[in-house]
């Protein structure tokens, strides 16, 4: 009886087997080339990054904090604490910081961040992200949106619905109700908990809102008409709402125009203190999130100080992976080339024809792979065969043909589909 192999593999890490990596980069495939189609550059930033460019006010948020991996990079004589990247926006914005200050760019990326969970939970997150640095309200919110939208559909998954909100219509109402930046932050984190203590604390400083708090913490809204009516239950006691409003409106009617299913939830992004404007978020219908992203004016700043204008959003691709059924094999793609003797010249012959194979757009084959069973044909080269130099055989009518010249064979092949 053969005995367990212990697993060496790490608690929180995961192997990608060939099947995962399929996924991997049909997902890699489709969101590289459709953010090549709006003009996106690619760009990749270094898994290790100084921990203090996540600890500047304002960049990550305390419970994000707490699950860095950090270590000191120590030289001998003195050292820098150094964390494995837990975020992916803000090294891309440190890059533009460092090296595309100044102007309006387009980046795109996709790669991995490292996260502490509990137990075996995923520590490894892979993503794919994209961000626009630079003056670009209300297009680049827009494109963003219908850029992520079209990447899944790209890869058949078309039941998504985007899920929007707008962080600055909660911190209206927190700031109105006498609340800190830091008790904004408190407050909001356990109204997304569901603590009703929460909503307790701001009905007693605000007493005048009456049941339209409710509006915003109990009910989704699946058209713009959700919005008149915040709008109108909030303009008198928090008039400070109007803005955030307004840019959630226009957005919710973009998508409306583009017959996008969406619905609004002003409870939504973790990071309050992140995001400045419209947040949203592609959901199944179970209500997995398979990426997500907003605005966040405050976040990149110049040498002088000055914020830049900046946007974003990323996929979670184990997530979307996850909704990808694994591809039949293709019969007829695969040939398999064997060498009718050990001797140099057939063995020469054979590495040459499954280089033309595969120049011809087929997967071919010296030593039989895991993609066998899709094989169909089988081809044996003899150096010195003379005019049965070639012997093709088709496994699935037990067919065979022999010939002189590699054109035959390609005529009787057809056009490759590896």
């Amino acid at each position: 009886m053969q005995s367990a192999i212990e697993p060496l593999r790490s608690p929180g890490m995961r192997d990608l087997p060939p099947e995962h990596m399929r996924r991997f980069r049909r997902i890699e495939q489709a969101f590289r080339e459709e953010l090549l189609a709006w003009g996106y550059e690619e760009i990749r930033t270094p898994t290790i990054e100084y921990l203090h460019l996540f600890t500047s006010a304002g960049t990550l948020s305390p419970h994000l904090l707490e699950r860095v991996y950090s270590f000191l990079d120590w030289d001998g004589w003195s050292g820098e604490r150094v964390v494995l990247r837990p975020d992916s926006t803000i090294p891309a914005a440190r890059f533009y910081r460092e090296r595309m200050d100044g102007g309006l760019a387009k980046l795109f990326y996709v790669q991995n961040i490292f996260r502490f969970a509990q137990g075996d939970q995923p520590r490894e997150l892979w993503q794919c992200g994209a961000e626009i640095y630079g003056p670009s309200w209300p297009a680049g919110d827009v494109e963003l949106l219908s850029a992520g939208r079209r990447v899944l559909q790209r890869l058949g998954i078309a039941d998504v619905r985007v899920r929007l909100s707008h962080t600055g219509v909660l911190r209206a109402l927190l700031a109105r109700a006498g609340f800190s930046p830091e008790e904004q932050v408190e407050r909001y984190d356990r109204l997304l908990d569901g603590d009703l203590s929460a909503v307790h604390e701001i009905e007693e400083r605000l007493p005048e809102l009456g049941a339209s708090l409710h509006l915003l913490v109990d009910l989704t809204g699946t058209d713009v008409g959700y919005l008149d009516n915040i709008r109108a239950g909030f303009a008198v006691a928090v008039p400070e709402m109007g803005p955030a409003l307004d840019e959630l409106t226009l957005v919710a009617r973009a998508l409306a125009v583009l017959e996008c299913p969406f619905e609004i939830v002003m409870l939504l992004a973790r990071d309050f203190e992140y995001y400045t404007g419209p947040v949203f978020r592609f959901v199944t219908p179970d209500g997995t999130a398979l990426g997500g992203g907003g605005r966040y004016d405050a976040l990149v700043r110049r040498p002088t100080g000055e914020a830049v204008p900046a946007c974003g959003f990323a996929l979670f691709m184990e997530r979307v992976g996850a909704l990808l059924p694994e591809p039949e094999p293709e019969r007829g793609g695969v040939v398999y080339v064997e060498p009718a003797a050990v001797t140099p010249e057939s063995m020469g012959l054979a590495l040459a024809m499954a280089e033309q194979l595969q120049e011809a757009g087929f997967c071919a084959e010296l030593v039989g792979s895991r993609r066998r069973p899709a094989c169909r044909w089988v081809l044996t080269v003899d150096a010195a065969g003379g005019p049965h130099r070639y012997r093709l055989h088709d496994l699935d009518s037990g067919e065979q043909l022999t010939a002189a010249s590699m054109d035959v064979i390609f005529a009787t092949l057809g056009r490759g589909r590896c």
